[in-house]
């Protein structure tokens, strides 16, 4: 039976290491700052939220939230992120996603500045990533890619990557790409999934399909993510049969308690990674 992976566990520990370096920062008369744009009253965005300031104040880190309705115009947003790129003591800008249908988020990304770009979802970072240089990581990669190496080596390994979205599915293959993993993309459109995470070594899923793999899918010893945040039947359960892929993996995450805690602190991380700089 599979190691479950305690991604709050992990997230925790990682955290400690984050107090200390804001104690440091601190010492020296810089208090890491990051801001919030929440807007609308989506109850998963909220609930997002304020998991993010409870880790900003556990950890030290000087948050604020900023709310709207989703009246606000698209033009006001803009100019309120122009503000906070001139702020020299503002270190990350984070606007909570999904964002109202009559706001362009590629805009709104874009017009973050890509120094304070906590997500690390602006275009600079991401080209950067793909060239393997140090920049602002997207969080739910980065913490993937931490639990990871908590259980395993990475160099060699065949990653069968479920999913290819801008957030999860695409940087995640480049992040173990950099780290001299094969990897491999599968999508909505792969013909005979099975086949191909029955390959996998490390085997991550991040579609929204509660249950999509089973235990027939994934090889015998292989590690599995499950990203996927599915509510049924009033619980939160993944993209993974769990129960029954337990029985065949090394290792998995549960759904939820696995990626989730590590992307807010991956969030704090480059929130301090900023800080650091200046």
């Amino acid at each position: 039976m599979a190691v479950v992976i305690d991604g709050k566990q992990i997230a925790a520990s990682y955290r400690e290491t984050l107090k200390e370096r804001v104690d440091a920062l601190r010492a020296r008369g810089i208090v890491p700052k990051l801001k919030v744009i929440l807007i609308g009253d989506d109850p998963a965005s909220h609930s997002y939220v304020r998991g993010k300031e409870r880790a900003a104040a556990d950890i030290g880190i000087d948050s604020q939230v900023i709310r709207f309705d989703d009246t606000i115009s698209e033009r006001e947003v803009l100019e309120l992120i122009d503000s906070m790129n001139a702020d020299d003591e503002l270190h990350g800008i984070l606007v909570q996603f999904p964002l109202p249908k009559h706001i362009d988020e590629n805009r709104v990304i874009m017009r973050i500045s890509a120094d304070k770009d906590v997500d690390g979802f602006h275009p600079t970072n991401v080209g950067k990533m793909m060239l393997g240089l140090e920049t602002l990581l997207p969080c739910t990669p980065h913490g993937i890619l931490h639990l990871v190496k908590t259980q395993t080596d990475l160099v060699g390994k065949h990653v069968v990557v479920v999913g290819r979205s801008q957030i999860v599915g695409k940087p995640v293959g480049m992040l173990f790409l950099n780290e001299s993993a094969t990897v491999t993309y599968c999508h909505s459109k792969t013909d005979d999934l099975g086949a191909m995470t029955r390959q996998a070594d490390i085997l991550i899923v991040a579609v929204g399909r509660a249950g999509l793999v089973t235990a027939d899918m994934v090889k015998p010893g292989a590690l599995v993510i499950d990203v996927g945040v599915n509510r049924v039947d009033g619980r939160l359960v993944g993209d993974v049969d769990f129960a029954g892929v337990r029985d065949v993996a090394s290792a998995i995450t549960p759904v939820p308690g696995g990626v989730g805690p590590m992307t807010i602190t991956m969030l704090m991380h480059n929130t301090v990674e900023v800080a650091s700089r200046g």
